[in-house]
């Protein structure tokens, strides 16, 4: 599987319509960091939004997705 890096909220939002894989997460989080550089974001202002209370994860998952975001942010162009 070879998909684009989603270019907006819906794209983001469609790949929820597709089996969880490696690829797929790696797909997100490149087009959240996308979509972030495009509103003029700073890393420090997304990896705040990634390390806030949700009751989706848990803070070591918060902390773990906040690497993988920088890892992303530093590796796209």
């Amino acid at each position: 599987m070879h998909y684009p890096i989603p270019v907006s909220p819906e794209e983001i939002l469609a790949l929820r319509d597709r089996p969880v894989n490696e690829e797929l997460i790696a797909l997100a989080i490149a087009g959240i960091v996308r979509l972030a550089r495009l509103r003029g974001q700073s890393l420090d202002d997304l990896t705040a939004e990634v390390l806030e209370e949700d009751p989706l994860l848990d803070v070591v998952q918060r902390n773990w997705l906040s690497k993988m975001v920088a890892q992303a942010w530093g590796s796209l162009p």
